[in-house]
């Protein structure tokens, strides 16, 4: 398949600048493998779930790893730092790139300062700081927001009520949707309610350049699955319940950590899984989802996971009823 086949027009209007509050009041489409389409909120979402089932969530926090610097010269830099390879040596994404040659030297407030040790292709760079960085970011560091979203947003506003595990440059944003009171409902059912971890980094979002979509690669992300989850869903399985994945980062991460029975084990480590049209899915049942990018490998995910026509179908429609879209927006229900 081609990338041009995961398209789609979106009038920017529809590109959501901020939350709904509370946060379980945005639309939830139920879209059924038959191509039938209800229209909910997302507080109607246990009616969905049967006693039993699991329901599982991505518990990384986003940490604020987004850094403004300068150069000596004065010129501005915008540092994303995307992998932690000691405490003073981290990976990042750079902007402007053409901008930070080898030995270029940054400087931030608080006398935190960074040189480039190592240029790579894309605005990748190898910086190596002055002093360690985690004690900085609190205070100097913000939230690395999607570049379509305009508004000021509140950090807590791009965060799980449920994060826990520190890591990601970008929230799980399928999760946003709960509060506590939604969640509480959904034990009362009888719903198994259990965490994993996947960090999200760039290469989630980073767009498909290859015209084969096969042809595709996902950098790959730090995740893990504890013994008691896995056991959980094991025993759910075998019992015949479902297995409700909240997000993309979740189906990727029990994916990577399932046999073709779909037994998952306890896994710490890394997945670059790639799931595209003709992988078989083997342990996750449902989906809760947002409205994705087009061309990106996570509404290549969703088409994955039921197919591209009834994706495209249930977008064009959301278009059309005016859904909001992208990681403040409303969400679907893959049932």
């Amino acid at each position: 398949m081609r990338i041009e086949d995961f398209d789609y027009y979106l009038p920017e209007e529809l590109i959501a600048q901020e939350p709904v509050y509370p946060r379980d009041h945005c639309r939830l489409m139920i879209v059924y493998p038959d191509g039938r389409l209800e229209h909910r909120y997302f507080y109607n979402l246990p009616e969905y779930l049967e006693p039993g089932d699991v329901l599982v969530l991505n518990n990384t926090r986003v940490r604020p790893y987004r850094l403004r610097g300068t150069k000596t010269t004065g010129a501005s830099i915008e540092v994303l730092l995307t992998k932690r390879l000691s405490d003073s040596v981290w990976e990042a994404l750079v902007n402007p790139a053409r901008r930070l040659h080898l030995g270029t030297e940054v400087l931030f407030d608080k006398g935190l300062r960074c040189k480039t040790i190592q240029v790579r292709e894309g605005g990748w760079r190898v910086l190596e700081f002055n002093e360690p960085v985690e004690p900085y970011l609190d205070e100097l560091g913000e939230i690395p927001l999607p570049p379509y979203i305009h508004k000021k947003v509140k950090a807590e506003d791009y965060q799980t009520i449920y994060a826990k595990v520190n890591g990601s440059v970008a929230a799980p944003t399928a999760g946003l949707h709960f509060t506590e009171e939604l969640l509480e409902k959904i034990k009362e059912k009888g719903v198994e309610v259990l965490y994993v971890t996947l960090h999200v980094g760039p290469g989630t979002f980073l767009p498909v350049r290859v015209e084969d979509i096969e042809k595709h690669y996902v950098l790959p992300e730090e995740i893990e699955v504890t013994d008691e989850t896995a056991k959980a869903i094991n025993r759910a399985r075998e019992r015949g319940k479902k297995v409700i994945a909240v997000g993309t980062t979740v189906v990727r991460t029990l994916e990577t950590v399932a046999d073709e029975n779909g037994r998952v084990k306890s896994y710490k480590g890394k997945t670059d899984l790639y799931i595209y049209p003709g992988y078989r899915f083997k342990v996750v049942d449902r989906l809760v989802t947002n409205f994705h990018l087009p061309k990106s490998s996570l509404i290549i995910l969703v088409s994955a996971f039921r197919t591209r026509e009834l994706i495209m179908k249930s977008y064009e429609e959301a278009i059309r009823l005016r859904y909001r879209f992208y990681s403040l927006g409303d969400a679907m229900l893959l049932y």
